[in-house]
């Protein structure tokens, strides 16, 4: 998928990507909403997923996909290979053909990120 390529739906924007990327994404995915109740949306292009704010993006580029956590920062002692970068306390994973994730490593990175929020609130807003 090239970057910036918009799609109305989450389902659209899987079934716009094919090949490592497309089987990557979808298992992503399926494990991200296995792990918490989240709001999925399209916005800015790419998928995230909020509870009280941001938590978590997936994001197909030309070469990669990109795993990128709101509180990252907070969730490196979990996944080390999370880099931080971007605003607020933004890490991401990049994820190349051949590389994988490990559901249960997943869903600990989702529930920590979702009790974050909830503990401090929308990372996004100002004060958080």
């Amino acid at each position: 998928m090239a970057m910036g390529a918009a799609q109305a739906s989450p389902d659209g924007y899987v079934a716009a990507l094919a090949g490592w990327q497309r089987m990557l994404v979808e298992r992503l995915r399926k494990d991200v909403l296995a792990a918490a109740p989240l709001d999925e949306r399209i916005k800015w292009t790419h998928l995230i997923y909020f509870s009280n704010g941001p938590v978590l993006l997936i994001r197909a580029e030309a070469k990669r996909v990109l795993f990128g956590f709101w509180r990252g920062k907070r969730l490196r002692e979990i996944a080390p290979r999370l880099k931080p970068g971007g605003k607020f306390e933004l890490a991401t994973w990049e994820l190349r053909e051949g590389n994988s994730v490990d559901a249960d490593l997943v869903a600990a990175l989702v529930r920590e990120a979702v009790r974050l929020n909830a503990e401090l609130g929308n990372p996004a807003e100002r004060s958080a």
